[in-house]
């Protein structure tokens, strides 16, 4: 690490984030730490391997790598590190997704509408693209795909803080409304052995959970029921809890109230709803919610306080019982019929 640096130079560093944001997606992009896995790598080689420019691929590790993102050997070559593992294909603590997501032109494209959004209301992404986000991705299929596999890749570390967190043992059927491709519900159920589920999405990602190894693995597709349709219209009945992990941030407070309110009328009588987002607390300390906030307001959603939670359930006909801490970042924010 440098020596510490002066207010000025801090707010230098803090201007050319979105640098080493590009180069990473640049190298998730060329699968480098997928060409790195069996071992350092000289330059040259790697460039015939992605069939890039030798000398700009060079620069562009050797800026990675001054961020801890791969390292330079004494002979020249590069290879992986702890950092740079993450962006290998096919590990447990595969970030890859997420870095091809997050850095895609489309996002990119909404970010530069951010200051027309401050000024006007206008949600960002609307204005760059002409319609809502999950709209576009409904005519953009290929942009749909690596938006899901990315919530599943940061899903992986996220995911198991949820059953150590919160008691799952008083609950036979499970909904995971919204649950993408089915990774939380999965871990979930493989934690509790004698819990039943439902996965509940849009038609076009159903379809695609059905090919997914979390849901179809042994064990769990004994156990879970796959279910497709609109959260807005309705979600399936006859659950004793329903959870919702990284969806009412995606939406405004009218947009949430619906979707609570369908599942306070779907719910069995002393059911549950379990909201898994982050709760904004209050003052200056690093918050990942706090900057993923931006990224919502970017598509037209939000991250919450406790207070702010209480009011959405209120008004959908619930009440907040508690806030559970998970080890990560997220909460379990528990509601029940008022």
């Amino acid at each position: 690490m440098p020596k510490k640096l002066s207010p000025p130079e801090l707010m230098r560093n803090l201007t050319i984030g979105y640098w080493i944001a590009r180069l990473v997606h640049v190298a998730a992009k060329l699968k480098l730490a997928d060409l790195l896995k069996k071992g350092p790598r000289t330059v040259e080689d790697l460039a015939v391997a992605a069939n890039v420019q030798p000398l700009a691929l060079y620069r562009i590790l050797r800026a990675l790598a001054s961020v801890g993102v791969f390292a330079e050997t004494k002979n020249g070559r590069f290879k992986l590190t702890p950092l740079a593992s993450t962006l290998q294909t096919g590990v447990p603590t595969s970030m890859h997704a997420w870095a091809l997501m997050i850095n895609e032109n489309w996002g990119w494209d909404a970010w530069k509408e951010l200051l027309h959004g401050v000024k006007t209301g206008e949600v960002p992404f609307s204005k760059a693209h002409g319609v809502p986000l999950f709209e576009y991705f409904e005519q953009h299929t290929e942009d749909l795909q690596v938006f899901g596999e990315s919530m599943t890749s940061i899903s992986t570390t996220e995911n198991p803080t949820v059953p150590a967190a919160y008691t799952f043992s008083g609950i036979q059927m499970l909904v995971d409304v919204g649950g993408g491709h089915g990774s939380l519900l999965a871990t979930i159920l493989k934690a509790n052995p004698k819990l039943k589920g439902i996965l509940y999405d849009q038609p076009s990602v159903i379809a695609r959970a059905e090919k997914d190894q979390h849901v179809t693995a042994k064990g769990i597709k004994e156990r879970c029921r796959l279910e497709s349709g609109s959260f807005f219209e309705s979600v399936p009945k006859g659950g004793d809890a329903y959870i919702m992990k990284y969806i009412l941030h995606d939406w405004n407070d009218d947009a949430c109230v619906k979707i609570l309110r369908n599942c306070r009328d779907a719910m069995n009588e002393k059911g549950k709803v379990l909201v898994v987002d982050n709760v904004i607390a209050p003052g200056n300390d690093p918050s990942w919610g706090k900057l993923l906030d931006i990224q919502m307001l970017i598509i037209g959603g939000r991250e919450r306080t406790k207070k702010e939670f209480a009011a959405l359930f209120a008004e959908a006909g619930l009440k907040l019982t508690q806030v559970v801490p998970t080890k990560g970042p997220l909460s379990i924010v528990e509601g029940v019929r008022a």
